[in-house]
């Protein structure tokens, strides 16, 4: 698409803007909120590898869910070989599980951190997650897409979940008194957590539809 030629162009308003160079990454020059998330796969030996996320979503509005990652990884390499992965999202609690899962590993390609993880397999892939969490995903692979300079995105079908009912979303529940009775652990990009525990209701225009 080309550029709009109109000599009214400006930059939005939004107090004093500061240009950044777009020669190189952007997104650790500012925070950013996102969620936190743990993937499970099998190593080629049949061990568990788990592993922290925050580039991940829902892809779209059916039952896809995707994340970032590299061909580097573990995550990326188990994930080709066994065509399935698990999700954990992890409570507040969990915080320092969830940073233990982010350890490097040995020079033998080992992960000892992990023994400090209460780890279980998911009933339906068989891919480890964490106890304790409040949503699981269980998926299979979709498809992944290479070439976003050293990252590739990975998309899977969700073939089961589970939720902590303490989590769930009810008629007979507010949906603030939810999410106050169970609090978000969530990431604030780069290097930061938060846990959200207030919310309001967003005000869309009538008759808004997806």
């Amino acid at each position: 698409m080309s550029q709009s030629t109109d000599s009214n162009t400006h930059p939005p308003r939004s107090g004093e803007l500061v240009e950044l160079s777009v020669k190189a990454p952007i997104w650790d020059r500012f925070f950013t909120i996102a969620p936190l998330v743990l993937v499970g796969t099998r190593e080629a030996d049949g061990s568990n590898d788990v592993a922290p996320k925050h580039m991940a979503s829902p892809m779209g509005w059916q039952n896809f869910f995707g994340f970032v990652c590299t061909p580097r990884h573990s995550t990326y390499q188990n994930i080709t070989r066994d065509g399935v992965f698990a999700i954990t999202y992890p409570k507040p609690s969990q915080w320092l599980q969830t940073s233990l899962t982010a350890s490097p590993r040995c020079d033998d390609g080992d992960k000892p951190s992990l023994n400090l993880v209460d780890i279980a397999r998911s009933p339906k892939v068989d891919c480890p997650v964490v106890n304790d969490g409040y949503l699981y995903l269980e998926c299979e692979l979709e498809r992944m897409v290479d070439g976003f300079g050293p990252n590739s995105l990975i998309v899977g079908t969700v073939v089961a979940a589970r939720v902590d009912r303490d989590y769930l979303r009810a008629m007979e529940r507010d949906d603030q008194d939810v999410i106050f009775e169970g609090p978000l652990l969530s990431y604030v990009s780069p290097g930061r957590f938060t846990v959200i525990e207030e919310t309001r209701s967003f005000p869309f225009p009538a008759g808004m539809k997806k």
